[in-house]
């Protein structure tokens, strides 16, 4: 499928966590250990929050690992909220308008897994989006349709809220065209204030997703964590850093959970009764 990182924190540069650490999320792009796939070369994309009304995006076609522009922005670009995205595509295009992160306003969002049998399902869904979000629509993805459902669904007013309703639509359409166990997901939203990460299949058994301990924490066992500031966050398709650290430094976030990121603090939410409410 694809990895994701997402970080809230102390303002650093991009590539603290895109290229510096062992196992980081551009190595992933090559030699994954906990995805489907092990290798993610459909494109790429970095998010990012400055000064500017709406978030920067950087995105391409290429792998990852082969483009110099993004190893440069990334050493330049110091920023407190960021995404990235290393994508292996599910049976839509290599194109730009494919790759993630997708933003909506002051909004990011990005995904990995796929709805099932997408192309049976894609008209419902795509119908289902409020008239007015739908011009925003560029892509084929399932990934774009979820955010567009989410926004349709009050995202902006309550993101938890938003997912919980673009899940019980996926998976009402799906029960419609007979299609078993349709969602597959774990999501990254930011706003440029808070970070939430979702983890959820219509299964029960998501794809792995992590949170760092807290860097106070990290500090009495690992004094030289760098730049990070104490309230520094990091939500992660798989762990960065050396494997005889993973352990220490990567909490497993559990199945069917909302994590909500704001000023350093992290709550995790159960996902499943609100979504069953």
């Amino acid at each position: 499928m694809c990895r994701w990182i997402a970080y809230s924190g102390g303002p650093i540069y991009l590539d603290e966590l895109l290229f510096k650490p062992k196992h980081s999320l551009i190595d992933q792009s090559l030699s994954a250990t906990h995805g489907v796939t092990t290798t993610n070369g459909d494109g790429f994309g970095v998010g990012w929050y400055g000064d500017g009304a709406v978030p920067g995006l950087y995105k391409g076609t290429q792998p990852a690992w082969g483009d110099e522009n993004l190893r440069d922005l990334a050493s330049q670009i110091k920023t407190p909220m960021f995404m990235a995205h290393v994508r292996a595509a599910t049976g839509t295009p290599v194109q730009r308008s494919n790759c993630h992160p997708f933003r909506y306003g002051h909004w990011l969002f990005q995904h990995n897994g796929e709805i099932r049998e997408f192309e049976r399902l894609k008209r419902d869904l795509v119908l289902a989006i409020a008239p007015e979000l739908f011009p925003h629509v560029a892509g084929s993805t399932d990934s774009e349709v979820m955010f567009f459902l989410a926004l349709t669904f009050g995202l902006q007013d309550d993101a938890i809220r938003g997912v919980e309703g673009m899940i019980r639509v996926v998976e009402e359409v799906a029960r419609e065209h007979d299609v078993a166990n349709p969602l597959q997901m774990t999501l990254a939203i930011m706003d440029g204030q808070t970070l939430y990460a979702f983890r959820y299949a219509s299964t029960g058994k998501a794809y792995t997703l992590f949170h760092n301990a807290s860097i106070a924490s990290l500090r009495r066992q690992f004094p030289n964590v760098g730049v990070f500031t104490d309230d520094a966050r990091a939500v992660v398709s798989e762990p960065l850093g050396a494997p005889e650290h993973v352990r220490k430094v990567w909490v497993e976030i559990p199945e069917a959970s909302a994590v909500v990121v704001a000023a350093g603090n992290l709550e995790i939410v159960p996902l499943h009764a609100r979504v069953a409410a």
